[in-house]
């Protein structure tokens, strides 16, 4: 780890905070590497069931690349298989929450969309404004925009680079919850506890189901949800969620 990306551990979730607030949090290429190895620890960690992405600072969840770093890529293909942290956000199995206090722009808003849930500041704002320097967004921008706010939204946003703020991200879906600046990371931690006190082996199913829904075939996309309920269902846990439920008492899972 570095000082620009810190990892704090407790009562089963972890925090990844992007700490650079006098840049925006705006991610180097060393940072992109130590937000991977955070990601990696956390999934092989059995002392994490949760995981939020923060900025540290009021100003900015992260506000993308550090621009200015850019040219340290020799050539574009160096640049097209340079280090991606949102790539390794996505293929995380361990359920992960962006909680978003200022501005997440182009990198920073790939990175909220690469999380599970999302819950926002109400100073939050969001865009992607790659186009006003001559490029397009290359984290899954446009793809993971279009899941969450519709085709006409992402070409609003894509388009203009222009920002939106938390009000609109939240009537067009993009975040789940509003708050305000001082209840956001205590409101993500919340909702962190809530699902690692759940059986983890089916919240890590259920984060791969909901990635199979949006590129399945709708008739597939149910036969495989049911082949992944049996799995979950012939697991320890399912069978202490049973014993649980007929003591009434609180499940104790183990994630085997």
């Amino acid at each position: 780890m570095i000082d620009e990306v810190t990892l704090d551990v407790a009562d089963l979730v972890a925090v990844v905070t992007l700490n650079r607030p006098q840049k925006l949090n705006a991610v180097t290429p060393e940072m992109s590497v130590a937000l991977v190895e955070a990601i990696t620890w956390c999934d092989e960690s059995p002392d994490v069931r949760a995981v939020v992405v923060t900025g540290a600072g009021e100003r900015a969840f992260c506000a993308g690349s550090d621009i200015t770093e850019l040219d340290r890529y020799a050539t574009p293909w160096d640049f097209r298989n340079r280090t991606d942290y949102c790539d390794a956000i996505r293929a995380a199995r361990t359920p992960t929450i962006a909680a978003v206090n200022g501005y997440a722009l182009g990198g920073g808003l790939e990175t909220a969309l690469s999380c599970d849930i999302r819950i926002a500041s109400e100073t939050a704002s969001f865009g992607a404004p790659e186009i006003t320097l001559g490029w397009i967004g290359g984290g899954g921008m446009t793809p993971l925009l279009a899941q969450a706010i519709g085709p006409s939204n992402t070409a609003l946003m894509t388009m203009t680079g222009d920002r939106i703020d938390a009000s609109r991200a939240l009537s067009w879906h993009l975040v789940s919850e509003v708050v305000a600046p001082g209840d956001l990371v205590a409101r993500a931690r919340e909702i962190a506890t809530t699902i690692a006190s759940r059986a983890p082996i089916a919240a890590e199913t259920a984060k791969v189901n909901l990635r199979a829904a949006y590129s399945m075939p709708v008739e597939q996309a149910i036969a495989y949800e049911r082949d992944l309920q049996t799995i979950c269902f012939a697991t320890d846990d399912a069978a202490e969620g049973r014993a649980a439920f007929a003591a009434r008492r609180p499940p104790v899972f183990r994630r085997r």
